[in-house]
């Protein structure tokens, strides 16, 4: 990884885990942000709005891009139209470009369009995607399910956690068969470590582990990472979701095979989340907003 890169954000959750992941590995990295939280160490930091670039990165020349803080149209045109000169870009989409009417699992041939789930969030991404693909049709985009691990700033396995921490029962869905799929933060910065060595032909990836788990099964692995047994509470579909349960109602799954064909293994679940709560039990600030699921459990379940 001897690469000059670019990494939009640096700071917060997947770009903080990129920074310092390609930081170690001998990438000589520099992260793009407006300087509002610490930088990771060993990093060149320009301080700046990704909409406001100005001339600031015209002329440079990095090896590779990777935007993992677009999450518009304009977010991509202003770092194309910036004047930076790069080799390879690779862009972090998202599930939420394919609708949740398209036949699952997900592949990457599906038309894509608006997710009645994701609303905006989707179609922005999608705009960016059709923006970047015009622009520099070489470009890689990766589109993950949810994103675990080290840095995660999203109250979710946190919130199962602190449950744990707390011996609190775990208030769940219904029977807790909801499926959902997870990628872990190391396996995406070894895949476009994969995709940066192998150049593959294809460049719209799918990426997240082969297998789905239950919202039940997951739990379970949260609570045993903390060395604790949970006490599952059923709760009825008419009572709100995301008020006490940090995904919404929705099950999906992607067709990882073109992933799996570069990158066969993935870091186990049970390993992950093991490794995320040793993290963040020594980082419980690293979530900043904390929704009041507790709260809302204790006065209305």
């Amino acid at each position: 990884m001897k690469m000059k890169i670019l990494i939009t954000g640096g700071t917060t959750f997947v770009s903080r885990y990129a920074a310092e992941y390609f930081t170690a590995n001998g990438g000589d990295v520099t992260v793009l942000n407006r300087g509002s939280r610490k930088q990771a160490d060993g990093v060149t930091h320009i301080c700046r709005d990704r909409t406001r670039l100005g001339d600031i990165l015209r002329g440079m020349r990095f090896d590779v891009i990777l935007d993992v803080t677009a999450y518009t149209e304009e977010h991509v045109r202003t770092l194309i139209e910036s004047g930076v000169c790069f080799d390879e870009y690779i862009f972090i989409s998202s599930s939420a470009v394919y609708p949740e009417t398209n036949p699952q699992p997900f592949t990457e041939e599906q038309e894509c369009g608006r997710n009645s789930i994701w609303g905006d969030y989707g179609t922005n991404k999608l705009a960016a995607e059709r923006y970047l693909r015009e622009r520099a049709p070489q470009a890689y985009i990766l589109r993950p399910p949810y994103f675990y691990g080290i840095h995660e700033n999203i109250y979710r396995e946190g919130f199962v956690f602190d449950c744990a921490m707390r011996d609190r029962p775990f208030f769940i869905p219904g029977d807790g068969g909801m499926k959902l799929q997870f990628f872990n933060v190391r396996d995406l910065c070894r895949f476009i470590g994969i995709i940066l060595e192998k150049r593959p032909e294809n460049r719209v990836f799918n990426v997240g582990n082969s297998e789905a788990v239950t919202v039940r099964e997951w739990a379970e692995l949260c609570y045993y990472a903390a060395g604790k047994k949970p006490r599952f509470i059923g709760v009825d579909k008419a009572v709100p979701q995301r008020n006490y349960f940090p995904f919404h109602d929705y099950e999906y799954m992607l067709d990882v095979s073109r992933q799996s064909g570069l990158m066969p293994d993935t870091v186990p679940l049970a390993q992950g989340l093991k490794e995320e709560f040793a993290w963040y039990r020594e980082n419980p600030d690293s979530v900043y907003f904390k929704k009041p699921y507790m709260e809302y459990i204790d006065s209305n379940l």
